[in-house]
């Protein structure tokens, strides 16, 4: 950790070699059956969740799936109905907002117009009575932090989006939390910024240190951004999990469309055994084979999801008995290094294939109205019984 960093993270901990400290680090923020009701209306239903130290954790779902209403009794602006919130072990349900050790980044920065970059940051030091000498050196610590020390004296309006963002999170970090909430942090950024400053956060978190839960609908954000997400829907919590896990296992059909797009293909279970299972489903001529076994009876009802990019086009029909599909090209859409095709199959399902430009040439660059298949591996496909 830079000296900076170190400034800004404050003394810190000693670390123990025991259980007990692992325990705490593994358990940093607790939520422990949280319900959340408006009226009649459970906006949070039961939710646990445990959040490691200097992790940085994402909420991900669309909008009315609870997540910000979550967000907001971590930060105390809500109060749970019933259950418990405990950052380090210290219970918040009796303590109001401002004496929480929290600090929250709101999408719209909300960042005082008449005030310079500096005073904005120093606001809530001065609130604290924080001595001039350490107010000054917390806050030019935190702007070079941010790499907005030159713009120390401007004011908001003369600055861009992305910098107007870097400036409330030195805001945030000044403070010293030891939990940040970042709600929709990149909603006010254009997408080419956006992508930039996704990086530049993490890399200052990571060398802060700072325990952080962000709050996004937008999934290539917080598989950029998160070492670990949650999928909320409907006030609960449906999958957790890295990135590569979400993304690449799905445990429901809700979850394996909403991270990312995927082609869905329902049937039902006509052969399980330990290392196969064997799909039929009308959506295809051939039939399904996952290259793992599930437990449930044959004749359950199962969805099979296949990533675009998991899809293979041939132009001659492929070999084997299963995992393909004749079709025709119903529209691409040209992505750059890659182009996205929709492909109408015989049964009248459409099959969507994310090919490469590379692969493209192999094939010879099918188009609108050709006759083409469709195929993937045995172990492409993923079973939701969900």
């Amino acid at each position: 950790m830079s000296d900076q960093s170190s400034a800004l993270a404050g003394a810190g901990t000693p670390s123990f070699a025991n259980s007990s400290a692992a325990s705490a680090a593994e358990n940093f923020v607790q939520i422990v059956d949280v319900v959340k009701k408006f009226g009649e209306t459970a906006a949070v239903k039961n939710v646990n969740l445990s959040v490691k130290k200097g992790e940085l954790f994402a909420l991900l779902g669309s909008s009315g799936c609870g997540k910000s209403t979550l967000l907001r009794m971590l930060a105390g602006l809500e109060t749970a109905t019933s259950g418990k919130i405990l950052i380090d072990g210290e219970d918040l349900a009796q303590m109001p907002p401002y004496r929480r050790p929290v600090n929250m980044m709101f999408q719209s920065y909300a960042l005082f117009p008449h005030m310079t970059v500096e005073s904005n940051v120093a606001f809530g030091l001065k609130q604290e009575g924080v001595p001039k000498a350490e107010l000054k050196e917390r806050v030019q610590t935190a702007l070079e932090l941010v790499q907005m020390g030159r713009f120390a004296k401007r004011k908001p309006h003369q600055l861009s989006g992305g910098q107007q963002q870097r400036v409330a999170l030195a805001r945030s970090l000044v403070k010293r939390p030891k939990l940040l909430l970042l709600d929709e942090p990149m909603s006010a950024l254009d997408k080419q910024i956006r992508q930039r400053t996704q990086i530049e956060l993490v890399n200052i978190l990571d060398r802060v240190g700072v325990t952080c839960i962000m709050v996004t609908h937008d999934q290539e954000e917080a598989m950029t951004m998160a070492s670990r997400l949650a999928v909320m829907s409907e006030g609960q919590i449906v999958q957790l999990g890295t990135p590569h896990e979400v993304y690449e296992f799905p445990n429901t059909r809700f979850s394996a469309e909403f991270i990312g797009s995927t082609n869905l293909f329902d049937g039902h279970v006509v052969e399980d055994e330990p290392d196969h299972v064997f799909v039929e489903t009308t959506d295809l001529s051939t039939r399904l084979y996952v290259n793992h076994g599930i437990t449930g009876p044959l004749g359950m009802p199962v969805t099979i999801s296949v990533r675009p990019e998991r899809i293979a086009l041939t132009r001659k029909p492929p070999e084997g008995a299963f995992n393909w599909g004749r079709g025709t090209i119903s529209n691409v859409a040209y992505m750059g290094g890659y182009s996205l095709y929709h492909v109408k199959l015989d049964s009248g399902k459409t099959v969507i294939a994310n090919v490469s430009s590379l692969a493209l040439t192999e094939i010879d660059s099918p188009s609108w109205g050709d006759e083409i298949y469709v195929r993937w591996s045995a172990s492409a496909g993923v079973v939701l019984t969900a």
